[in-house]
């Protein structure tokens, strides 16, 4: 059995990433409208009916602009902590709230959810790794730091989401003000190329085959620079931009 993933949107103005099945499949993150993530699933062949359940990150409105209405609409469950679903905008029916606690997998159909806290600056963020029949794949975004809990998830995945948000160069010279560009390079902010890439090379499972580079900063990064960096150690493994404008192809893992 294959895993497929895809990004649908990834920066400061939405995220969604897809990782499921030929059958069944969830969203990490909402972060875009319901009727683009309609346009988009479309356009990639992937049915909404597939998405078994919606998993939320943090209360940041570009993870979870579009969870409310895609939930009504076709009945999806969400899975949000209890401080980050306060700390949200969004408002559930009540059947279609869920909880979930770091290191209690939640099984989706044959779909294996592995939640796991991160460092951001958030009520209480969590990251994801999806796993069936002997595939993982993560999405590692919005992270001040590379914990030792994103380290051991992301030495496990064949597929990675890994954010490289922004150049440091770029953030220096670039218009933002003190106070945000503390904020990002904190240790609850945003990873940068050089923090991205040292994470990449020194705990990528020897089996990485696909890396969608991922949360790339608008104003502070270019996805041509971000790309050529990485493809320099990529050693085999796939190396992927993903757009804030627009969705990634569907990218097949295939099983053994």
């Amino acid at each position: 059995m294959s895993l497929y993933i895809a990004a649908l949107n990834s920066g400061s103005n939405g995220n969604c990433y897809y990782i499921g099945t030929q059958q069944e499949a969830v969203l990490i993150d909402a972060g875009i409208s319901c009727r683009e993530t309609e346009r988009r699933m479309m356009r990639m062949g992937l049915p909404l009916r597939n998405v078994k359940a919606i998993f939320i990150t943090h209360e940041h409105t570009d993870h979870t602009r579009g969870a409310e209405v895609l939930s009504r609409k076709y009945g999806i469950p969400v899975y949000i902590t209890e401080a980050t679903y306060r700390s949200s905008r969004i408002n559930l029916e009540s059947q279609a709230l869920m909880s979930f606690k770091a290191g209690m997998p939640v099984d989706i159909g044959n779909l294996r959810v592995n939640p796991f806290p991160k460092l951001h600056d958030a009520s209480e963020p969590h990251s994801f790794t999806v796993s069936t029949n002997g595939l993982t794949a993560g999405v590692f975004t919005d992270l001040g730091t590379a914990c030792e809990h994103v380290i051991h998830h992301l030495s496990q995945c064949h597929a990675a989401f890994l954010e490289a948000n922004y150049d440091e160069r770029m953030l220096e010279n670039g218009r933002y003000p003190v106070y945000l560009k503390r904020r990002i390079r904190g240790m609850e902010g945003h990873l940068s190329n050089d923090q991205a890439l040292d994470l990449f090379i020194t705990h990528r499972s020897p089996w990485m085959q696909l890396l969608v580079l991922s949360h790339l900063s608008a104003e502070n990064n270019h996805p041509q620079l971000v790309h050529d960096l990485f493809s320099r150690h990529a050693n085999g493994t796939k190396i992927v931009v993903a757009s804030r404008y627009e969705e990634t192809e569907v990218f097949c893992i295939p099983g053994f």
